[in-house]
């Protein structure tokens, strides 16, 4: 006869073999992948990690679609740039949702354009687009903002005459300022306590994104609710951001809609006075949100890929060197230099691309969701299926480029010099989904790092033989902190 604990525990036994050949029947219906387990589904296989080498080295038994699963949810991944460009763009209507997880939903409440899907996303999206064109993005107008910005950061590195310094912050300052001026009509100085406040939340947030507690949110959002832990301070960190956009918009309508508007807020308050018939396209909520995503997309990673392309520079110091001569040889020293100049600097233009390549700092592309039953690279996928483009597996995919686990400049260059586009190059995504910022981010890149490069020399401190290369894992790829200094040339 068997006692209760006993029974219990063969109740439990039968109860997760009765799982699992549910999830072997459910499987059938998707990809191949590894064998899900009861209530963990593969998170034992993953070390409870969704790291991208792990899923590329996965892809090497399964192939380049299959599935994976996370209790019960089944999760498409897509590696290879065949497949993340085929997946995303073969029927890009058709997976252009956006994955409302527990934790993103109560942070942006499905709300703005990053973390939104259906109707309203394709709203805020094509009014974001048209607004930022209307701004300048992609005309000189806005060039002229970021060579400002890249002036601003050269003087600060001149103030320092060669001292050690954590370029981060000044990075993070210049880079965010371009998007500020747009949304804002302003930009901050570097001692504002308030910018270093938002700064300080920017931080939070994407340390948080990515983290164990995170995924651990995501299972248990009702447990993880009635915790303290990082969660709590990520999500006040949002409220920080929504806090300063919605004063932000108080100001304007206090100072009033000018005739012509002057930044992002003034159009999106002209929109708003449009739209009178419920349910209103756009309303304060609305904006806060975009604006949030503004700052956030517009901030972090186009100053963390600088961040990474000066590391890249001390590690590489004759690929500095080559940058420099290349300047030197096409650009008159008071010249300021646009984005157009690209054309007339191959090798510059080469390694800044490699810089995004190689730095990768997005590492598995956001997840998108069917918003229909569709066909992906010829499988018949159901409404509501996750799908996982994994970026990294694009840009490291050694079918496409050369040396892909190293940095080379080379993969963008020709024999005779020349720069070559590569269509494996996706660091933006691809598809419906693909960055909003893309022009923006391009000709940040390229004009910020030209005007360091021209100016300076950067080298490791005195007494500095080594810096770590590993990226800090997050909501992007970090590097580990490191000082540098930058020589007058």
């Amino acid at each position: 006869m068997l006692t209760i604990s006993q029974a219990f525990v063969v109740l439990i036994i039968f109860l997760l073999i009765v799982e699992f050949f549910k999830l072997q029947k459910a499987r059938k219906q998707f990809p191949p992948g590894p064998t899900p387990l009861p209530l963990l589904g593969n998170l034992l296989q993953l070390h409870f990690q969704f790291h991208r080498d792990l899923l590329m080295e996965l892809a090497k038994t399964h192939g380049n679609m299959y599935t994976l699963w996370f209790g019960w949810v089944p999760l498409i991944i897509l590696n290879g740039y065949h497949a993340v460009k085929d997946g995303m763009t073969t029927h890009p209507e058709d997976v252009s949702g956006r994955v409302i997880t527990p934790f993103f939903k109560a942070m942006a409440k499905k709300k703005g354009i990053i973390l939104a899907t259906g109707h309203s996303w394709k709203q805020q999206r094509r009014f974001g687009i048209m607004t930022l064109r209307s701004l300048g993005m992609g005309k000189k107008g806005l060039e002229y903002r970021v060579q400002e910005e890249a002036a601003h950061l050269v003087e600060f590195f001149v103030n320092l005459k060669g001292r050690p310094v954590d370029p981060s912050f000044p990075l993070f300052h210049s880079i965010s300022n371009v998007i500020c001026a747009l949304v804002f009509g302003y930009h901050f100085s570097d001692e504002d306590k308030t910018f270093h406040e938002l700064i300080s939340a920017t931080e939070n947030i994407f340390r948080f994104a990515g983290s164990p507690v995170h995924r651990l949110y995501e299972m248990l959002p009702w447990l993880m609710n009635h915790l303290p832990g990082p969660h709590k301070k990520a999500l006040s960190s949002y409220d920080v951001l929504s806090s300063f956009a919605r004063k932000e918009i108080r100001r304007h309508v206090e100072r009033g809609t000018p005739d012509e508007p002057q930044d992002f807020i003034d159009f999106y308050l002209l929109e708003m006075e449009k739209t009178i018939d419920p349910p209103p396209k756009y309303d304060e909520d609305n904006l806060i949100y975009v604006i949030n995503d503004l700052f956030l997309g517009g901030s972090e990673t186009s100053s963390t890929t600088l961040y990474w392309g000066l590391l890249f520079m001390l590690l590489n110091p004759d690929i500095q060197e080559k940058v420099q001569k290349e300047l030197d040889a096409i650009l008159d020293p008071s010249q300021l230099i646009c984005y157009e100049d690209r054309r007339k600097l191959p090798y510059t233009n080469a390694v800044v691309h490699e810089i995004q390549r190689f730095s990768n700092i997005v590492c598995v592309g956001m997840p998108r969701v069917s918003v229909r039953d569709t066909t992906l690279l010829g499988f018949p996928v159901k409404k509501g299926t996750i799908i996982i483009p994994n970026i990294a597996s694009a840009l490291y995919d050694p079918e496409q480029w050369e040396t892909p686990r190293q940095f080379n400049p080379g993969h963008f260059l020709d024999k005779e010099g020349n720069f070559i586009p590569r269509e494996a190059f996706l660091p933006f995504s691809a598809g419906h989904r693909v960055c909003l910022g893309e022009n923006l981010a391009r000709t940040e890149l390229f004009i910020f790092f030209a005007n360091l490069l021209r100016a300076f020399t950067f080298r490791l401190p005195e007494g500095v033989t080594e810096i770590n290369p590993e990226p800090i894992l997050g909501g992007t790829l970090q590097p580990h902190p490191y000082r540098l200094c930058a020589i007058p040339r």
